[in-house]
């Protein structure tokens, strides 16, 4: 019994029987004019659909009135957009027809079935009371009001059936384009690909600052040098300040409708990065060879990342020493080696941190390699990206 009177409660169901009603406005004054030509507005639909943004109207409507609950969504499955193609002309031809169908299935029910129940609680008040043309035949009487709610009832569950009926061809007729929803499909993977992003530069970017701050705070305390504690003390204020630069930048991004790039490091800010290595005790041996300004940005961007996850892991896990770094362009191909000592205190992870797999994954996405271990006695990272293939 509740499943059929929830229907009864929804908002939905009041606001799509008013869906069906609007245009019953135009059939009954062409009815008025016209008696013998029913049919003209079906006719008349055929052109009026054909206009391309008749299909926006249609959209705007059916989202408000059949779909409440969806309007707004980025997924809604009844789109509101201007007729692209002459397909989508010809669906919302058919969508008007089907309209105007239901439109009088339900207009013709809310009259007469509505008039009965009015004949009928008129009949209960006496035969004078009755409409004699409807009642013909029925005598009238209190009973008369019994039968009252009959047709009320069948009127709602001819609403909620149409209501439902026309709400499903909306989707269909309405609903976005195959293409479209490849389209939506495309930008909401744009998307997620996006805050992975976003999410893995606030990771290299916080982390890298997070551990330059230990390492000076770790130095000071032992070093037991007012000029050396000094010195860590101002590379902490440094790296912290670039940090929050970094976190307003990513939060600035987010904030954007349309991001831009143009904003993040790229390789020809590296030397910020190799300062800050040697500012936490690290001697950075660092050599570049060929063109840094020709290497497209996006590969400019990812190498900028790629090497201050590289710098942030020998400080985290090797501490302050020697460093050798190589950044070169030549034969179409972005070359980076950051080449250390294993700290004799420990022994290196193996490849499977975070860090050292977000590597792997940017060079990946630009269609180059990465390869990471233990050389002899050294730990060596090494990163090879085409310059003119990007995905």
């Amino acid at each position: 019994m509740r499943r059929f009177l929830r229907p009864l409660a929804l908002a939905a169901t009041y606001s799509r029987w008013l869906h069906l009603l609007v245009p019953g406005a135009g059939v009954s004054v062409w009815l008025f004019i016209s008696m013998d030509t029913p049919w003209m507005p079906l006719l008349f639909a055929v052109p009026v659909g054909l206009v391309p943004a008749m299909r926006l109207a249609e959209g705007v409507q059916a989202q408000y009135l059949l779909t409440p609950g969806e309007r707004g969504h980025p997924e809604a499955a009844i789109a509101t957009a201007p007729s692209a193609t002459w397909w989508d002309r010809w669906r919302t031809v058919a969508w008007l027809e089907v309209r105007l169908l239901l439109t009088a299935v339900v207009g013709f029910a809310t009259v007469s079935l509505s008039a009965t129940a009015v004949v009928l609680v008129r009949a209960s008040l006496g035969p004078k009371s009755g409409d004699q043309w409807l009642a013909r035949g029925i005598k009238a009487g209190w009973w008369c009001a019994l039968l009252a709610p009959v047709p009320l009832v069948l009127l709602l569950g001819v609403v909620v059936v149409c209501g439902n009926l026309v709400t499903a061809v909306a989707r269909q007729l309405l609903g976005p384009s195959p293409m479209e929803r490849m389209t939506a499909l495309e930008e909401r993977t744009e998307q997620l690909l996006e805050r992975n992003r976003i999410a893995r530069e606030l990771h290299d970017s916080i982390g890298h600052a997070l551990t330059i701050a230990v390492v000076q705070a770790g130095a000071a305390r032992t070093a037991d040098d007012p000029v050396f504690t000094a010195r860590a003390l101002a590379a902490i204020e440094e790296t912290g300040r670039r940090a929050l630069d970094d976190l307003e930048r990513v939060l600035r991004v987010l904030r954007e409708s349309e991001p831009s790039m143009s904003s993040r490091p790229t390789l020809a800010e590296a030397d910020r990065l190799l300062d800050s290595a040697r500012d936490s005790g690290a001697v950075i041996d660092a050599e570049v060879s060929g063109p840094l300004t020709l290497v497209p940005r996006p590969v400019s961007r990812e190498g900028y990342r790629i090497l201050q996850e590289s710098l942030t892991n020998v400080l985290r896990h090797a501490g302050s020493v020697p460093v050798r770094v190589r950044i070169g362009v030549a034969d179409g191909r972005l070359e980076l080696e950051v080449v250390n000592p294993i700290s004799p205190s420990g022994v290196r992870r193996s490849g499977s941190g975070s860090g050292l797999r977000g590597i792997r994954e940017r060079a990946a996405l630009l269609g180059g390699k990465a390869k990471a271990g233990c050389y002899g006695r050294n730990w060596m990272v090494h990163v090879s990206l085409p310059l003119d293939r990007i995905p």
